[in-house]
C-alpha cells in the first residue's frame, strides 16, 4: 500500500472487511477517473484469485472471451471458450473449488457494468454465483467495481431481484481533499504554493486522473493551457466522456449541469423544470438523484423552509470550468489561462468556485471552529423578500444554540472589512434572524484565503477561517 496517496479512511475499511470471518461482497463506485482501480489494486497488491475488467461497448462475445482468457491466465488450466454467462461462472466456481491455499480468495471484477450488455444474461448468472456458491464460503472476497454510477446503484445496491440485500459492504470514493491533493502533488515532485493548489483544485476538483497530467516543469498556469486550451489538451475533449461513462443516455444529465453552471446560488426544482423542459416528475427525480449520487450536484436544504424549495447547486468543480471556459467561449488562444490570471472575468470565477471549495471541506471548517463533536445541520438560505436579494450560501446550525452564517471570499491577500461591507453584513443577519425567528445565537463567520484584516470592522465577526485550515486532515 506503499503508493497509495490519502485515502486513510478507505484503506482501513478494506482492511477490517478483509478481516472479517464471513463471505463479502464489497462494491466500490465513484465517478470516472476518480481512482477506483488503483486503489483496489495497490491495496491488494494485485494479488487476485481472479481478476476481469469488462470492456467498453464490446460484444458479448467478446466480454466471454475476455473472461475466459482470464481464468485460464489465473488458473494455469486451459478452461475451453463458452457461450453464456452461466457456464462461464460455473467455470470459475470449479477453478475456485480447486484452489487448495489458506485464506482469502479475492475475485475483482472491474468495470462491472459494461459485462451486462443488452440480453446478454451476464446480470442473472452473476446473481446466481453469487446466491448459491460465493456467499456461503466463508474465504470468499468479492469485489466489484464500476464508474457507471447509476447502473451500480440502481442494477446492485439497490436490486430488488436476486442481489436485494445481498451486497455486504459499499465504499464511495470521493475526489481526494486539499489535504490528499497536496500530498499527491508532493509524491510528483510538483511545487505549488497552497493558494495555487487551492486554484488548481477549483479546477480539476481533486480528480486524482487529472492531477496526474499535471507536469512538473511549467507553471500551474501554464499546465492548465496545456490540458485545456490546446487542441490536442487531455481535457478539451473529456467532458461528453465524463458523462457518457457513467450514464446510458447522458443528454438529460448534461443539459441540467450546463443550466447549473450559470446560477451561481442554485435553483429551485421548479426553476430547473423552467430552464430544461423537462417535465416536473419521476423521470426528473431519478436524474437529480443519479447526478447527487455521483457528486455532479449537491441539494442544500433551504434553511427553515420546506422540502420543496431545496436549492440544486452543482459540485463538480471540472465541469463548472469546462463549461464556462472551454465550451461556452470557444477558446482559440492556447495561452488563454495565462493571460486570463487576475482580470475580472478570472476573478469573477474563483469567486464561485471558492465557495464550493469550502463547502466540499465542511468537515475542516467544523474542526477549525472547534465544533467537530457537536451535532450540525448545514444548509443555504434566501429572503423571502425578492426585493432586497438577501442569500446567504452557507450556514451551520449547531446542536450547541448557535449558527454560524458564513460569508466566503475569495483574495489575494487579506480581505479587507469596509463600512458599507460592514453594514451590508450586518444588515444580512439581522435579515436572517427576523425572518427566521431563530431563538439561537447567529455568529457571523468569514471564510477567506488570507485572512480579515484587523480594522475597526474586524470585531463585529465572530470566528474565521483561513484558506490553510482547509488543509487540515
Amino acid at each position: 500500500m506503499d503508493n497509495i496517496i490519502g485515502r486513510v479512511e478507505e484503506t482501513q475499511r478494506l482492511t477490517d472487511y478483509l478481516n472479517s470471518d464471513k463471505a463479502e461482497f464489497l462494491v466500490i463506485y465513484g465517478r470516472r477517473r476518480v481512482g477506483k482501480t488503483f486503489l483496489i489494486k495497490q491495496f491488494f497488491k494485485g494479488n487476485f484469485t481472479f481478476y476481469l475488467s469488462g470492456a467498453e461497448n464490446a460484444s458479448k462475445q467478446q466480454q466471454l472471451f475476455n473472461f475466459t482468457t482470464a481464468l485460464n491466465k489465473h488458473s494455469g488450466m486451459e478452461f475451453p471458450p463458452v457461450d453464456s454467462w452461466q457456464k462461464a461462472f460455473v467455470q470459475l466456481e470449479n477453478y475456485l473449488q480447486s484452489v487448495k491455499t489458506r485464506g482469502r480468495k479475492v475475485i475483482f471484477i472491474d468495470e462491472l457494468p459494461w459485462l451486462d450488455n443488452t440480453k446478454s444474461g451476464f446480470l442473472s448468472a452473476f446473481e446466481y454465483f453469487w446466491n448459491t456458491y460465493a456467499s456461503s464460503k466463508k474465504e470468499i472476497f468479492l469485489v466489484a467495481c464500476g464508474s457507471a454510477t447509476s447502473w451500480i446503484i440502481n442494477k446492485i445496491i439497490r436490486n430488488r431481484g436476486g442481489l436485494h440485500n445481498r451486497v455486504t459492504r459499499q465504499i464511495f470514493l470521493q475526489p481526494f481533499t486539499l489535504n490528499e491533493t497536496e500530498q499527491f502533488l508532493k509524491s510528483k515532485k510538483i511545487v505549488l504554493s497552497r493558494f495555487q493548489i487551492a486554484e488548481c483544485y477549483m479546477i480539476m476538483g481533486g480528480i486524482p486522473y487529472y492531477l496526474e497530467q499535471l507536469e512538473k516543469q511549467y507553471s500551474l498556469e501554464q499546465n492548465i493551457d496545456n490540458l485545456f486550451f490546446k487542441k490536442t489538451g487531455i481535457l478539451r475533449n473529456e467532458f461528453s466522456r465524463l458523462y457518457a461513462s457513467l450514464f446510458k443516455s447522458p443528454e438529460k444529465q448534461m443539459q441540467i449541469i450546463e443550466i447549473l453552471a450559470q446560477k451561481r446560488k442554485g435553483l429551485l426544482r421548479e426553476e430547473i423544470v423552467k430552464l430544461s423542459k423537462i417535465p416536473d416528475g419521476g423521470g426528473l427525480t431519478a436524474i437529480l438523484e443519479e447526478l447527487e449520487l455521483c457528486g455532479f450536484i449537491s441539494i442544500n436544504n433551504n434553511f427553515s423552509t420546506a422540502k420543496n424549495n431545496r436549492l440544486y447547486q452543482l459540485t463538480d468543480f471540472y465541469s463548472l470550468f469546462y463549461i464556462h471556459f472551454v465550451k461556452e467561449r470557444k477558446i482559440t488562444d492556447k495561452n488563454f489561462w495565462t493571460n486570463t490570471v487576475n482580470t475580472p472575468l478570472h476573478n469573477a470565477w474563483t469567486g464561485f468556485s471558492f465557495e464550493l471549495l469550502c463547502r466540499s471541506h465542511i468537515e475542516q471548517i467544523r474542526r477549525k471552529l472547534g465544533i467537530s463533536g457537536v451535532i450540525t445541520c448545514t444548509s443555504s438560505w434566501r429572503s423571502r423578500k425578492e426585493d432586497d436579494g438577501v442569500q446567504i450560501d452557507l450556514i451551520i446550525d449547531r446542536n450547541d444554540n448557535v449558527i454560524n452564517v458564513c460569508e466566503i471570499k475569495f483574495s489575494r491577500k487579506e480581505f479587507v472589512i469596509t463600512k458599507d461591507y460592514d453594514k451590508d453584513l450586518r444588515n444580512k443577519v439581522w435579515t436572517f434572524a427576523e425572518e427566521t425567528r431563530t431563538k439561537k445565537a447567529v455568529h457571523t463567520t468569514m471564510l477567506t484565503t488570507y485572512g480579515v484584516k484587523h480594522n475597526e470592522y474586524w470585531n463585529n465577526i465572530q470566528s474565521e477561517v483561513v484558506l490553510d485550515d482547509l488543509f487540515v486532515f
